[in-house]
């Protein structure tokens, strides 16, 4: 059973910042290509960033410089920091991750979803 644990989400001002950390389960979950999107309501799904293991990411058009994909190697998390947060921001993130199997087919895996409300 494999699960994605997401945090950090909740009431920020305009302008201010927030970091999310999304966490598998286990002990034998190595990470390959991570990804965050964000679901606002009565919208679709939208993609945010992606982070190869290799280090190279990349942003939608929207993000413009605010946020910012990372992993930890030792922790084996990964974590969306956003600062300068707009009210069009609100919205329910989601990570996303593959895990990597030796010798088995690459399988993603979805966090629970952490809620972000950009309001003053």
């Amino acid at each position: 059973q494999v699960q994605l644990t997401e945090s950090g989400g909740g009431l920020v001002q305009p302008g201010g910042s927030l970091r999310l950390s999304c966490a598998p389960s286990g002990s034998n979950f190595r990470i390959g290509v991570a990804a965050w999107y964000r679901q606002a309501p009565g919208m679709n799904r939208e993609w945010i960033a992606s982070r190869t293991s290799g280090g190279a990411t990349t942003y939608a058009d929207f993000v413009g410089g605010r946020f910012a994909i990372s992993m930890d190697n030792d922790k084996n998390m990964v974590y969306l920091q956003m600062n300068s947060l707009k009210p069009e921001d609100t919205a329910v993130y989601y990570c996303n991750l593959q895990k990597v199997q030796l010798g088995r087919p690459l399988t993603s895996y979805w966090g629970q979803g952490t809620q972000v409300t950009v309001s003053s």
